[in-house]
């Protein structure tokens, strides 16, 4: 998404977060492409190398996630059914938890932004790994279901979703960042964010 396509309502740190990502990405992919170029020309083998070439891709699978995620969504943007799958498999490449990416067609960025938002809640959930997925019913409400070992559902930042604050006392951290920013999206859309837990299985929806 160029800067010069974002909404002009979209809020300040929206756009913020589309700026930093717009400008990291690129001198990344610089790094990837001369990581390329030393391999052909010999000089790319060793250990060394492969960890550069791991950490690009990861920094460069994050920051994409991260642009859908937390940038700006304007409405009338889209995301493709490829990026969208392409961005959430890249991020969890080197992850233990396995995302299934249920939707079929392309999807309203405003859309695609809620359900990346709904993936980082419940990644947090899973610390031993397990599985996501997600995509959206047949009246295009969105659906997740995460699953795993030793599921942890922190509800002092969880009551966030549902009453709009974190339990009292406790001061968000910025990497509890994406539940007030999904709660945000939801409620400008008119939008209610539900969970429910049980056992080693979490399901979200936004309807």
């Amino acid at each position: 998404m160029r800067d010069d396509q974002i909404d002009p309502g979209t809020n300040l740190a929206d756009l913020v977060a589309s700026r930093l990502c717009h400008d990291l990405v690129n001198p990344l992919g610089a790094i990837g492409n001369g990581v390329e170029l030393l391999e052909m020309t010999g000089k790319g083998d060793g250990p060394e190398m492969e960890l550069i070439r791991d950490a690009v891709r990861a920094a460069e699978a994050r920051i994409r996630l991260f642009r859908l995620a937390f940038g700006g969504a304007g409405p009338g943007q889209s995301t493709s059914l490829r990026e969208a799958k392409m961005v959430v498999e890249g991020y969890f490449h080197q992850s233990r938890v396995t995302p299934v990416w249920t939707a079929t067609s392309d999807q309203s960025r405003q859309e695609t932004k809620m359900a990346l938002l709904m993936l980082l809640c419940a990644e947090v959930a899973l610390p031993m790994g397990g599985t996501l997925s997600i995509g959206p019913d047949s009246a295009g409400h969105w659906q997740m279901e995460a699953t795993g070992p030793r599921l942890n559902v922190d509800e002092e930042v969880w009551d966030l979703l549902r009453f709009g604050n974190p339990v009292a006392g406790r001061v968000l951290r910025p990497s509890d960042a994406h539940f007030p920013m999904l709660l945000q999206c939801a409620n400008a859309q008119g939008l209610t964010v539900n969970y429910v837990t049980d056992g080693e299985s979490l399901r979200m929806s936004i309807s």
